[in-house]
C-alpha cells in the first residue's frame, strides 16, 4: 500500500490514528465492537465470570491489546492463538473458555462452527472499530472518487439490501448465515459517512 503496488485495499481494515500516519483510509463502510464469542451453554455474560478461566485471541490483533490490558483485572489466563481459526478451536475444544476478537469475525467463525447455536457473542463492547477501505495517502484526488461512491450507495436503500444479502442470509456453497443485524453505529456510519478514527 505505502509503496503504491495496491490501489485500494477491500479487507476490514480498521482505521486507526496510527494507520492513518500511513495510509488513507475512506469512510467507514462498517463499525465492528470488540466482543467476546462464549459456547451458549457457559453462563459467561461478562468478563468478571473469566475468572481462573482460559480466553484466547488471535497474536497480533485488536482483541490482543484488550486481552493483555483486562487480564490481571479479572484475573483471566491469556492464550495467543497463530490466527483466528486457531483461537476458535481453543474455544470449540474447550480449552479456552471465551474468544476476544471484533463481532464481525466472530459471527464468521460462529456461522461456520459444526452447530452455531452452541456460541454466543456477550459481553460489552470494549472498543469500537471503523472498518473502511484503505490506499495511499498520495493520491488524494482517488480518495474523494471511493468516499463519494460510498456516501452514494449508502445514500439509497443499496446498503439495507446489501447488508440482508451479505450478512442476514445464507451465503456461499455452504449456505452459512452470519446472522448479523447492522447496529445503530453501523446505520449511523452509512447516514453520516466520515473517515474519522476513533483511536
Amino acid at each position: 500500500m505505502v509503496n503504491g503496488l495496491v490501489d485500494l485495499d477491500c479487507a476490514p481494515n480498521t482505521n486507526s490514528l496510527e494507520r492513518q500516519k500511513q495510509v488513507a483510509f475512506s469512510v467507514s463502510h462498517y463499525i465492528s465492537t470488540v466482543r467476546m464469542l462464549v459456547r451458549a451453554d457457559s453462563g459467561i455474560k461478562s468478563f468478571e465470570d473469566l475468572r481462573g478461566k482460559n480466553v484466547v485471541t488471535s497474536a497480533g490483533s485488536t482483541g490482543d491489546r484488550h486481552v493483555r490490558r483486562l487480564k490481571s483485572q479479572y484475573g483471566f489466563h491469556d492464550i495467543y492463538a497463530k490466527d483466528h481459526g486457531e483461537s476458535f478451536l481453543l474455544l470449540e475444544s474447550g480449552r479456552a473458555q471465551a474468544f476476544v476478537m471484533d463481532d464481525v469475525l466472530l459471527s464468521g467463525l460462529r456461522a461456520r462452527a459444526k452447530d452455531p447455536s452452541q456460541f454466543v457473542i456477550v459481553g460489552p463492547a470494549l472498543s469500537i472499530e471503523q472498518n473502511a477501505l484503505m490506499m495511499s495517502k498520495a493520491d488524494p484526488a482517488w480518495k474523494q472518487l471511493v468516499d463519494q461512491t460510498l456516501a452514494s450507495v449508502f445514500a439509497g436503500q443499496q446498503v439495507i439490501a446489501l447488508q440482508k444479502q451479505w450478512f442476514q442470509q445464507p451465503i456461499g456453497a455452504r449456505n452459512i448465515n452470519l446472522a448479523l443485524a447492522p447496529s445503530a453505529e453501523v446505520r449511523d456510519a452509512w447516514k453520516h459517512p466520515s473517515d474519522v478514527a476513533t483511536e
